[in-house]
């Protein structure tokens, strides 16, 4: 990737790479050393690689603008999964959606034993414009006693029926390596 034209000189590296076994769906978390701005041709020779890399595995790529990054309950452990949740919010509920992660649930997830990190991106390329990312201990983090009640609380009851299409994804961590 190091060759393509919009790649020389920004000096990217690959931060994470998850996969989805089930959904034969990988995500490859690309790191910046500061703010660029990336043309979507850039973004189409960037997806066109990577399916090179990593054949028979669907591949599109976004610019995603980090919103809320906060260490987990577990942050000492070693991460084995990455649960991913991708939604737009309906229109009219942007701003509450905002408020909801950044004032409970983001940092009550954070607070369950099992999570490591618990973050929030604007997606600025696709249709799903939030995704909030988690990595996990384990992928039963999700099923635990702690999680789900976080998931229960009454701002949780009223802010989720406005996500439009929401997406929920676990991917394991894949040791990856771009050539």
């Amino acid at each position: 990737m190091a060759t393509l034209p919009c790649w020389k000189g920004i000096g990217g590296r690959i931060v994470r790479h998850i996969h989805s076994q089930a959904l034969q769906l990988s995500y490859v978390y690309l790191g910046l050393p500061r703010r660029t701005a990336l043309s979507r041709h850039c973004l189409i020779e960037l997806a066109t690689e990577a399916g090179k890399v990593w054949p028979g595995t669907r591949v599109a790529a976004s610019r995603l603008t980090l919103m809320h990054d906060i260490a987990g309950a577990s942050a000492d452990s070693p991460a084995r999964s990455h649960y991913v949740v991708e939604m737009k919010p309906e229109p009219g509920w942007g701003i509450e959606l905002q408020r909801w992660y950044d004032q409970e649930h983001l940092p009550a997830l954070a607070a369950v034993p099992g999570c490591i990190r618990a973050q929030r991106f604007w997606n600025n390329d696709d249709e799903q414009e939030s995704l909030a990312c988690y990595d996990l201990v384990s992928d039963r983090t999700t099923a635990s006693a702690e999680w789900l009640a976080v998931r229960e609380t009454s701002w949780s009851a009223r802010v989720r029926p406005h996500f439009m299409k929401p997406v929920r994804t676990m991917f394991a961590l894949a040791d990856a390596a771009l050539p």
